[in-house]
């Protein structure tokens, strides 16, 4: 990994990226495309400012978060691919996934959440859910976001000690310390079943986050063979005479105080 990307380069380029980000939203809406993009990685690997700065100036109706909670007994019965089958993108929608069901070949099986049968059975499944998803033409990428266990213990300290980042740091978390060999060969072995040719691995070398996050945006969009969309011609109209509507007085209508007012 080379020295920390430049904050003056990195925005600008971010930007740019950005801007591709909009053109390949474009033609995912026009092209009624479906695209899927699995974010996985160890705790404070990086794997959320990604999802952000990918997010950032898409609409919302086209591009939208996955973000699964632990699920509920009900679920816990389900097909284990079940829950995430109700996420997948419509024609016209990217889903980012912030983990998946990747969960069971780290956390569950690290943890002792899936028994060794079930754990084997996603091995087993995994390839054929994801051949059946590509083979039916949805556009599949998964990102690893690897982070060294230094780089990873710093950002948990300074979540520990920033106000405003301390719901980010669970004692999961804290417990993947002392675990890191095992989500070591957890990963090891995930990756060994599951990377496919029709749906393969990519590593984002995350130690740098500014790095992470260029490099994972550049390879998103080369890998996928979008074009400029020529958007309808659009213009504003002129606004129409007043036909005597008159805005009803303030008092009538409660207004949020003026706290901008206040500061100096």
């Amino acid at each position: 990994m080379g020295k920390r990307l430049d904050r003056t380069l990195y925005e600008t380029e971010l930007l740019r990226l950005q801007a591709e980000l909009v053109k390949l939203q474009e033609w995912v809406r026009a092209e009624k495309a479906r695209v899927a993009i699995v974010f996985e990685g160890r705790d404070a690997a990086g794997k959320g400012g990604a999802i952000k700065r990918v997010t950032e100036f898409l609409n919302p109706r086209v591009a939208r978060i996955a973000a699964l909670p632990a699920p509920s007994e009900r679920e816990r019965s389900q097909w284990y691919f079940q829950r995430y089958i109700a996420q997948l993108p419509a024609a016209g929608e990217i889903v980012l996934f912030d983990r998946s069901w990747y969960n069971r070949a780290g956390v569950e099986r690290v943890m002792g959440f899936c028994t060794p049968d079930e754990y084997h059975r996603f091995l087993h499944q995994c390839p054929i859910f994801e051949r059946l998803l590509v083979e039916d033409g949805l556009l599949l990428r998964k990102y690893w976001f690897s982070v060294s266990d230094d780089e990873q213990e710093k950002r948990f300290h300074d979540r520990l000690d920033d106000p405003m980042r301390r719901w980010k740091l669970s004692p999961m978390d804290a417990e993947s310390i002392t675990r890191w060999e095992d989500y070591s060969r957890a990963k090891d072995e995930m990756l060994v079943h599951t990377d496919i040719p029709e749906a393969r691995w990519m590593t984002v070398e995350s130690d740098d986050k500014r790095r992470a996050r260029i490099n994972m945006i550049a390879h998103l969009l080369s890998s996928i063979p979008y074009h400029d969309v020529k958007l309808p011609e659009l213009k504003l109209p002129k606004r129409p005479p007043s036909t005597g509507y008159q805005r009803p007085p303030k008092d009538t209508q409660n207004y949020v105080p003026d706290h901008a007012s206040t500061l100096h």
